[in-house]
């Protein structure tokens, strides 16, 4: 019986998820995976009414899922993104880039997740700077946030891949902010039922020793490389951009070098959760993470892809 995995949206950040698939490292570890695409808010749900076993997505809505069902049994347990994916882009150079430039610009956000602006507003007031200062375009997607920015309607926008390099090597646009540069934000995770994990742990464990087997192969890669095996599954993006989007990724290190979600990414996304009011007090790091079996494939040590 199939493992079914949800995938919330399809996006380049989520490179060694599709790389895994790309290689045969599921196959490799003698596990069958079934990935569908479901869309964010399914990646959760979807685990708690039984549509999948797995799936992959931000530990944000785990934590908000467990502020209004503490009972619900979300556990992430393999880490893949292990920093903020997502980038501040101006229309104009800002080499010299504040916090405080913000409270300045017209400013366009992410509509189609919360995480990205939650995780910003967190370092706002790090900065000592109070968030609803910001003069914030709301509502728009990505795609309209990037035309508003060519044509001068905004003065920065925040996104991710492969946007920010079809702005920059267009003129368009230049990065002023990395989130990645924050340090361990813990983005993107494997998640289950602690009763599936239960279950089916065998089925978990080689599930998460392909994706350790994929990490180690990706960080031995070149962009190239990792932008040919897995350009099927962006078919209408050019492989020379692929390969500049896994290249800045890379060296913003935003991918883990094992599957261990690390407490300090997990503290840094829940407090930003709790300071924007998305939750009131979400779950400890030992209600909703589990970390055996990264440690168990560690211990393994297989081989790379």
């Amino acid at each position: 019986m199939p493992l079914t995995l949800f995938e919330p949206f399809r996006a380049v950040f989520y490179t060694p998820f599709y790389a895994a698939h790309a290689l045969d490292a599921y196959g490799a570890e003698d596990v069958d995976v079934q990935l569908l695409t479901s869309g964010a808010e399914a990646t959760v749900s979807g685990l708690i009414d039984g549509s999948t076993d797995v799936s992959w997505g931000g530990p944000m809505r785990i934590q908000s899922t467990y502020d209004r069902q503490p009972d619900c049994g979300v556990v992430s347990f393999c880490e893949v993104v292990t920093r903020d994916p997502f980038f501040i882009v101006g229309r104009e150079p800002r080499p010299d880039f504040q916090m405080s430039d913000l409270l300045h610009i017209k400013f366009g956000t992410v509509s189609e997740v919360n995480t990205p602006w939650l995780c910003l507003q967190e370092d706002l007031r790090r900065a000592g700077l109070d968030p609803a200062q910001v003069n914030r375009v709301e509502g728009n997607t990505m795609a309209a946030n990037d035309a508003a920015l060519r044509a001068g309607d905004l003065d920065a926008i925040q996104i991710f891949q492969p946007f920010v390099e079809q702005l920059v090597a267009k003129g368009a646009g230049h990065i002023w902010y990395a989130a990645a540069a924050r340090g361990a934000t813990s983005y993107t995770t494997l998640s289950t039922l602690k009763a599936t994990l239960q279950s089916k742990r065998d089925q978990m464990g080689r599930m998460t020793r392909a994706l350790y087997r994929t990490q180690k192969w990706l960080h031995g890669a070149d962009a190239p490389a990792i932008a040919a095996a897995i350009a099927d599954f962006f078919p209408d993006l050019p492989q020379e951009t692929l390969a500049a989007c896994i290249k800045r990724y890379k060296a913003l290190s935003i991918w883990g070098v094992n599957p261990i979600l690390p407490r300090d990414g997990f503290d840094r996304l829940q407090a930003s959760g709790l300071s924007s009011g998305l939750f009131k007090s979400g779950a400890p790091f030992e209600a909703c993470v589990d970390t055996s079996l990264a440690r168990e494939a560690i211990e393994a040590d297989p081989p790379s892809m």
